[in-house]
């Protein structure tokens, strides 16, 4: 009986580590399911100029969906750049804090990213930013198409979104803040790599992240950036 004990405790580890790296695995997934809810009704979606030209998207499924009930504002996504040879391997990141998109309860949040320009994606590449104005984060215009003379993008670097309870909009974070989710990161991948080397395109992609990047493709091809 000790011996099927200290078995199962050596071994309990190594399972911990495979459900956490599903979890890491399904997140990707799910992040593009959400992609194609948002992008499938056009009239209340990422105007689809906007999209074409991202640098970089971010997704951040729903806490509640996820499970990641943390002080109430917690989210952990993925965010994918482009690269001279198209979209990026996905990296986790935690989002955290702000005032609105990540209240528990009352319906299922999810919150969309979009990096304009490389001044927004290096950004991505600090160990840790706060969303609001002072990085030229705002909340994104919805429709169909976004005029050029719009505010959003003429000078926001980051537009970012929510949707809860079906309704979709460009919303303000409050100053929550991003950073990189290492751990998960390195589960997914299975070696210490950093953000810079995910979203430089320095780290192969795993094969659930083909399916984000055909509805990046669909909107945004991955051949078009923006300097």
């Amino acid at each position: 009986m000790k011996t099927i004990l200290i078995v199962v405790l050596a071994l309990t580890p190594a399972f911990l580590f495979a459900d956490s790296r599903a979890t890491d695995i399904e997140r990707i997934t799910d992040s593009a399911s959400i992609l194609h809810q948002i992008m499938s009704t056009p009239d209340k979606g990422i105007p689809q100029d906007i999209l074409a030209k991202a640098q970089c998207v971010g997704i951040i499924p729903s806490v509640k969906k996820l499970g990641f009930i943390v002080a109430g504002k917690y989210g952990v996504g993925v965010v994918t750049c482009r690269t001279p040879h198209g979209w990026s391997a996905p990296s986790t990141v935690i989002v955290e804090g702000g005032s609105v998109g990540f209240q528990i309860g009352g319906g299922e949040t999810d919150v969309v990213l979009v990096v304009q320009n490389k001044a927004g994606e290096r950004k991505l590449m600090q160990d840790k930013f706060t969303l609001d104005a002072s990085v030229g984060a705002m909340a994104g215009p919805v429709g169909r198409t976004a005029s050029a003379e719009t505010d959003a993008e003429m000078h926001a670097e980051i537009l970012s979104y929510s949707r809860s309870r079906g309704l979709f909009a460009g919303v303000d974070l409050g100053g929550a803040t991003m950073r990189p989710d290492d751990a998960a990161n390195r589960r997914i991948y299975r070696r210490r790599v950093t953000q810079r080397q995910i979203l430089q395109g320095r780290v192969a992609p795993p094969p659930a992240a083909h399916r984000l990047y055909a509805e990046l493709n669909r909107y945004s091809p991955a051949t078009t950036a923006r300097r």
